[in-house]
């Protein structure tokens, strides 16, 4: 495994989907390959994961404290089977309060939760990378106001933490807009994701942070996002690795029959 772990931003899917094939078949097929490919890339299993979830948000950021966190089914008409899902995985208090100084010290009023279950945006996302539960996990709430430079700048805070084993990975979605989830998000989806592509991929360090600070003047961005809760953990996954290359590591042009929709690397893979 690297000395430093690269980040993660991830287009997480739709609600308990692992746990749906039946009623899914193939659909996530792709995204599930991409997942359970990330212990390949960063050389084995990580030390613990911090998730910085798109359904969590509070007036500052705030981290999971639990050492044993329930469930929290942050969803609703799914199959009665989806209600009684378990992901077991252990969390890590004292990795928790480890984040939560770091951002202190960083001028964030960082608070702790010591209630706060697993929520869809982490357990579905993180089932296929590590399905017998056995790393443990911290989730870190978004900030109100989805400030995109606060954001980029809780990331640079967290970044330290790289170097400890730990896995940061952003769980959101590249399109996040339900009442276009099919043929009319079309248009702006892929215009929206050429943007992200590009962005991420082509422009420099410093142009991308930039480029990311205004991504609401991106095409179609506010029919890609009308509200930016599933964009901001991108800013938090980059803001870690902000110097380091990226690669995209998941894409679908017809993502339910009509979205782009990707996920994309921060840092050097330990194998490509």
């Amino acid at each position: 495994m690297h000395a430093r772990l690269p980040t993660y931003f991830v287009s997480h899917g739709g609600g308990p989907w692992p746990f749906m094939k039946e009623q899914y078949g193939s659909t996530y097929d792709v995204l599930e390959a991409a997942l359970a490919d990330m212990p390949r890339q960063i050389g084995g299993k990580p030390k613990a994961v911090l998730v910085i979830t798109a359904h969590w948000e509070e007036a500052e950021p705030t981290l999971s404290a639990s050492a044993a966190p329930p469930m929290l089914y942050d969803y609703g008409g799914f199959p009665p089977h989806t209600y009684q899902v378990q992901y077991k995985a252990p969390g890590a208090p004292a990795l928790a309060q480890q984040a939560a100084d770091l951002l202190r010290a960083a001028g964030f009023d960082a608070g702790l939760d010591p209630v706060r279950g697993f929520d869809h945006g982490t357990f579905s996302m993180l089932y296929p990378v590590f399905p017998d539960a056995s790393v443990p996990v911290v989730q870190m709430s978004l900030k109100h106001g989805f400030d995109p430079a606060a954001h980029l700048a809780m990331g640079r805070t967290l970044a330290p933490l790289r170097s400890e084993g730990v896995l940061i990975i952003g769980s959101g979605l590249s399109y996040h807009n339900l009442r276009q989830f099919g043929p009319g998000g079309n248009v702006a989806s892929h215009a929206f994701d050429a943007w992200l592509q590009f962005t991420l991929l082509s422009l420099t360090p410093a142009e991308r942070s930039a480029a990311l600070l205004h991504w609401d003047g991106a095409p179609h961005a506010r029919m890609a996002h009308p509200r930016e809760e599933h964009l901001m953990p991108l800013m938090v996954a980059l803001g870690a690795a902000e110097q380091e290359q990226a690669a995209c590591v998941y894409h679908e042009d017809l993502f339910f029959g009509s979205l782009a929709v990707s996920s994309f690397r921060f840092g050097e893979p330990a194998e490509v």
